[in-house]
């Protein structure tokens, strides 16, 4: 199957639950983007991979104007709904590949993404993307969550990740990604760190597919059980499946000239 009619295809069906859980995932989203973006978070943006408007929204609230652009229809009417409820007018809504935005280059002040890189065939691409519409001087903010600096820790947790998502494609390890966003050409890249709790049967709800959860709930207690971490804190308390995510959040520039 394509890659990005799989992308489609499985976010057609999380679009209710994922909504759900993008909201809540993060309470400091609009501080998070509003800090990072600094002066060009008032200028033209483009939330790319925008999913269900959490952070378009978000951004919104101070720009000129927000390109919220994702490959899926059913969370672009999700980010429409959210920012309708807001009284958001300022913002436009684009399908399409993340690694072939059809915007002309040095189009936008500012380039945001949030969960979405270990979504991406070519993140690579994505993210040179993201740095060519970008203007001289413009401002980027990359957020994804990130793997262990360890190969089979890394390994072992993006096994887990496609078994309950076949449209991830790979968590990159904090040294990769910003590795990747210096080569596309971003200079002062500036990185934060945060872990955040997670629980077994709420991370499988959102996928909102039943058959999926007991196979991938044996494999991962088992794993527990046996000590094996994955390098995400694989634990059980109080009968329960716990682990984490840690996201990185990088700030980067376009140099001016």
């Amino acid at each position: 199957m394509d890659h990005l009619k799989r992308v489609a295809d499985e976010f057609a069906r999380q679009a209710q639950t994922f909504d759900l859980f993008a909201e809540k995932t993060d309470e400091q989203v609009a501080a998070r983007f509003a800090a990072a973006l600094g002066d060009a978070g008032r200028g033209e943006l483009i939330d790319v991979a925008c999913g269900p408007g959490v952070v378009t929204a978000a951004i919104a609230a101070r720009a000129a104007s927000v390109v919220a652009f994702d490959a899926t229809e059913q969370m672009l009417d999700k980010a429409r709904a959210r920012c309708a409820k807001a009284g958001l007018a300022n913002v436009a809504f684009e399908c399409g590949n993340a690694e072939r935005l059809p915007f002309e280059d040095a189009r936008f002040d500012g380039t945001v993404t949030r969960l979405a890189v270990h979504h991406f065939a070519d993140p690579q691409r994505a993210i040179g993307e993201m740095f060519r519409v970008l203007r001289p001087g413009g401002t980027a903010v990359i957020v994804d969550v990130v793997s262990s600096e360890r190969v089979e820790e890394s390994d072992l947790q993006n096994a887990i990740e496609r078994l309950r998502d076949p449209s991830h494609v790979r968590m990159l390890p904090a040294s990769e990604l910003d590795a990747g966003v210096a080569r596309a050409g971003f200079r002062d890249i500036a990185p934060a760190t945060w872990d955040k709790r997670r629980e077994f049967e709420e991370w499988m709800d959102i996928v909102n597919d039943p058959a999926r959860a007991e196979p991938i709930r044996t494999v991962v207690r088992a794993l527990a059980e046996a000590g094996r971490t994955a390098g995400m804190g694989l634990s059980i308390a109080g009968g329960r499946i716990e682990f984490f995510h840690r996201w990185r959040l990088l700030r980067a520039r376009k140099p001016p000239h």
